[in-house]
This record gives structure tokens, sequence and C-alpha cells, in this order.
């Protein structure tokens, strides 16, 4: 492909063009996440399975989305990304209509994972990120966390629109018609990404009063080298989405269970992302001002204390209120850890590593959505469930202190891991 002309260039009027289509991108693919857990309940009834045997599609779903990342901003840095873009919108679309044919639930599992997963939503994620921020070089946090946003407008938007169809024509048809109609739209959409991003010379230091930081970037970010730094902030992704699934998997069920309803559990999940939003747009502010590893830190301690209120209260009028706190403070949690790669590692990986990091990401919210359902299917309650999530909590809490230490004894704290200067 050519490169982009002049005028495409970082920072341009046609860079928040696209940043708006990314957004509208991620937006409808992000249905692939959430109509599995709106419709858990009529899975489990449909199919008569157990909790945690019901929980499986998601599961598949995320772990497929998760590796599908890697492989999608592979082909993002290689081909651009309109091409995993494009081969994503036909996987997504026609995974929701094998999924609403499905006749079993290991079928019903396949196209989630396969479809949906692998081939479908991870185009729309890894892959938007990663060029988006090429995209933005002084404005790049909230830049991310604009277009990752998309990803929590899908929770906030879906889950009612989907649970309305599902009341009125059953989760089939409902899965039938988001197929068609991500098919329709997402495809047009696509094309607009055509243009190749502009030419980065190289790694960018972070901004330290006019001073080059050898360890920020290059072969010791952190004084670590690369494939231990991407490990740990591998782990803290799990750990901190097992955490972040509890809720946002299991809220409609646990409704359900107490009696609220599937409707009121679906309303609940859409005040928590669409709380999320205006926690990622705020992150991305703050992340511009205090760089990607304290903004982590700051969002670890929140979701921790919002865990913490689920436990003594289980009312409909304070489960609302803590759902939506609960999207407050964790929504910009996952923006850090592209906003991080982008920090210490060159921009020629950005796809492929920041598709990894995100990948562990979603394995923790996959290994949370099963767990939380195992872990109720022993118990009979949610209860050790949140404690479960708190517990990877404090896991997370705990890498991200380590890698401050680090950033601070490199010299690195004055720089985008501490303060960044405007």
């Amino acid at each position: 492909m050519n490169p982009a002309p002049p005028a495409a260039t970082a920072e341009s009027p046609y860079a928040w063009v696209r940043l708006v289509v990314s957004l509208a991108l991620m937006t409808l693919g992000g249905a692939g996440m959430y109509a599995v857990t709106v419709v858990l309940p009529r899975i489990q009834a449909d199919f008569d399975v157990a909790r945690g045997d019901a929980s499986l599609p998601y599961t598949l779903t995320m772990v497929g989305f998760g590796l599908g990342g890697i492989l999608m901003g592979r082909l993002s840095d290689r081909f651009g990304v309109m091409v995993p873009v494009l081969g994503g919108s036909v996987g997504l679309g026609l995974g929701f209509i094998a999924a609403g044919a499905a006749q079993s639930l290991w079928q019903f599992s396949l196209a989630q994972g396969l479809l949906i997963g692998l081939l479908g939503t991870s185009a729309t994620f890894a892959p938007l990120v990663a060029d988006t921020s090429r995209w933005f070089t002084r404005r790049r946090g909230i830049a991310l966390a604009i277009c990752m946003s998309g990803n929590y407008l899908a929770g906030a938007v879906w889950p009612p629109v989907i649970q309305h169809f599902i009341d009125h024509g059953g989760w089939r048809q409902a899965y039938t018609g988001i197929g068609v109609f991500c098919l329709l739209v997402m495809l047009p959409l696509a094309l607009v990404l055509r243009r190749r991003p502009p030419a980065q010379p190289g790694p960018e230091p972070a901004a330290t009063g006019g001073h080059h930081l050898a360890t920020v970037h290059g072969e010791r970010p952190l004084g670590l080298t690369p494939g231990t730094l991407q490990a740990l902030l591998c782990v803290a992704g799990v750990s901190c989405c097992v955490a972040m699934s509890m809720p946002q998997v299991h809220i409609v069920a646990y409704c359900t269970d107490l009696g609220f309803g599937a409707a009121r559990g679906a309303e609940m999940l859409s005040v928590m992302l669409g709380m999320g939003i205006a926690s990622r747009l705020i992150s991305g502010w703050i992340s511009d001002h205090i760089g990607g590893l304290r903004t982590l830190l700051l969002g670890s301690v929140l979701q921790g204390v919002a865990l913490l209120m689920f436990l003594p209260f289980d009312g409909l009028v304070p489960l609302y209120l803590i759902s939506g706190l609960f999207g407050l403070f964790q929504g910009g949690i996952v923006p850090s850890y592209a906003l991080i790669v982008r920090e210490h590692f060159s921009p020629a990986q950005a796809g492929a590593r920041v598709g990894t990091v995100l990948m562990a990401t979603l394995f923790g919210m996959a290994l949370g959505g099963w767990m939380s359902g195992a872990i109720f299917d022993l118990t009979g309650s949610y209860q050790a469930a949140f404690l479960n999530g708190i517990a990877f909590n404090l896991l997370n809490i705990g890498i991200v202190l380590f890698l401050l230490k680090r950033a601070r004894g490199t010299g690195a704290g004055q720089a985008r891991a501490g303060v960044v200067t405007a």
C-alpha cells in the first residue's frame, strides 16, 4: 500500500476522523464479547447445563479473542489495519449467525470461540488500539482512551438491546439479527482505514525536560529485558481481569439468582460499562499527565475497593450504585497497558506487543468468567467468587508497585512512568 499522504499526519484532522471510525468499529465488534453474558441464563436453561458449563462459551470467546489479538496484531503490522478488520467483520457476522443456529452447547461454544472470538471481535480490538497509538503523539493517552471506550460503549449499548430482542423474539433470532447487522455496517466502515499510519523514525523518548532516558526504551526497559517486562505485564493483565470479570460476566446471573430478574442485571451491566466510558476518558487524560504505570495502579486500587463493596450489599438499589462505581473505578485499567507498551517498546512492534498484553487481559477475563461460575457451582453463592477476584486484584497491585519501583531505580520515574510534562 502507498504511505499516507502528507496531510495524513499524526494529530491531523484525518487522524481524528479515523479515531471516530475505530471507536464505532470497536463498539460494533464488542457485541461478540457482551452478547454471550446476556444469554448465559438462556443458554443454561436451553441446553440444560450447570452454571460453570454455561460459562464455557464466554471463556472460549475470550480465549479466542486473546489469541486472535496476536494474530490480528501481526497482520496489522504487516498489511495495515484494514485487512484484519475486513476479515474480522466477516468472521463476526457469520459467527453470530452460526451461534444462533447451534443445536448443542459445543456447537454454540465453537461458534463463539472460533468465529466470534478468534476471527471476529479480536480484529476490532488490539489492531485498532495499536493503530490509534501510531496516529497520535502528544495526545496519545486520551486518543487510546477514546478508542478503547468502544469496548465499554458496546457494553453499555448491547446488553439492553440484546435483552429486548431476546424477550420479544428469543436469543436465536437476536443472534441472527446481530450477525446480519454487523456484516452490513462494519464492512463499509473498515474501508475508511485503508491509509497506513505516518512513518515513525524510532522509539519516542518520554518527556523528561529534554533528557533522553535510555532505560525507558531500547534493550533494557525499566532495567529489565523486553521479554521480562512483557511477561510481568501479561501476568498483571491476567490478574486484574480475573477480578474485573466477576461482576461483568455474572451480574445478570447474579441478579437472576437474587430474584431481581435478568432485565435488571442487563441494566446494571449497562450502567457499569456506561460509567466505564467516563472512566476511560478521565483515565486517558490522567495518563497523559502521570503515565501508564501510575494510572494502572490507581485503577487497580479503586477496582479492589469496588469489589469489596459487593460483599456486604445485595439489595437492588445498592447493586445499581456499586455497579456504577465499579465501572467508574476500573475503566481505565486496560488502556493503561497499551500506553505502557507504547512508552517502553518500539513503535514497529506495536501491533504484536499490544496484542500480546491485551491477550493476557482477555485470558484473565476468560479465566475469571469460568472460575466464578465454577466457584458458584461448588459453593452455591457468589461470595467466594468475589473474594477470589479480590485476591487476584492484590496480585496485580503488587506487580505494578514492583514496576514503579524499577522505574524510580532506573531514573524513568520522572518519565511517563511517573510525571510527564505536556
